[in-house]
């Protein structure tokens, strides 16, 4: 073929892809946004996953039930700011009263400090050994109402801990080295050295069950 040929050819293709440029052109001349996708009236922006910190006026939600629900609370104890902080107290166990295949304890917090405070519930225990690992179950609460008992300086509180008898229940043992303490709605706890052998720490009947605190030592 000749280079005239190859010319001739050359300029009737592009002539042909310019008439078809312009007829597609022509056609979305009526309308340019013919390739968005279709909207509907009346649809709103796009929802955010941010929420108000606050409700703001108007929006019938109480604000402290909107603090409430942010960050949850223990409900406020019958004590008040009185109560009294594991700081003030000392610990201890008193001696057991055996009695129906029952091993019975007083666990005793004394007022060490130089104003009278309360106690209002439960204490924290927990079994432990020589390297501050729980030994057994969590212990069990019982549904006794608990009291709000008053600790002048020097004054004591017990609260009943009590297990089934191993040799009796047929339960696994340990021997912990220590019992932890922890006051009603402390953090912290006490430790207190444990004198009294085997404790069952697992199989039937190995639950520590506890009664609230009451005035004296439980002796």
């Amino acid at each position: 073929m000749t280079n005239r040929s190859l010319g001739v050819r050359r300029a009737a293709l592009l002539a042909s892809s310019a008439a078809l440029l312009g007829l597609l052109a022509g056609c979305g001349d009526g309308d340019d946004t013919a390739s968005a996708p279709p909207s509907e009236s009346g649809t709103a922006a796009p929802a955010t996953t941010a929420t108000p910190s606050d409700p703001g006026p108007g929006s019938g939600v109480p604000t402290d039930a909107a603090s409430a629900s942010r960050t949850p609370s223990a409900p406020p104890s019958p004590a008040g700011g009185t109560r009294c902080h594991t700081s003030e107290l000392s610990a201890s166990v008193g001696r057991n009263n055996p009695g129906a295949g029952q091993e019975n304890f007083p666990v005793v917090l004394t007022n060490r400090s130089s104003r009278t405070c309360t106690l209002h519930g439960y204490p924290g225990t927990a079994f432990v050994d020589a390297s501050g690992r729980q030994l057994g179950p969590d212990p069990q609460r019982s549904a006794t109402e608990p009291e709000t008992v008053k600790l002048a300086p020097g004054q004591s509180a017990w609260a009943g801990l009590s297990f089934a008898n191993p040799e009796v229940s047929g339960a696994g043992t340990a021997t912990p080295a220590a019992l932890l303490v922890t006051p009603p709605d402390e953090e912290d706890p006490l430790k207190v050295p444990w004198k009294s052998g085997e404790v069952p720490v697992s199989g039937n009947e190995s639950s520590v069950r506890l009664i609230p605190f009451s005035p004296g030592t439980g002796a």
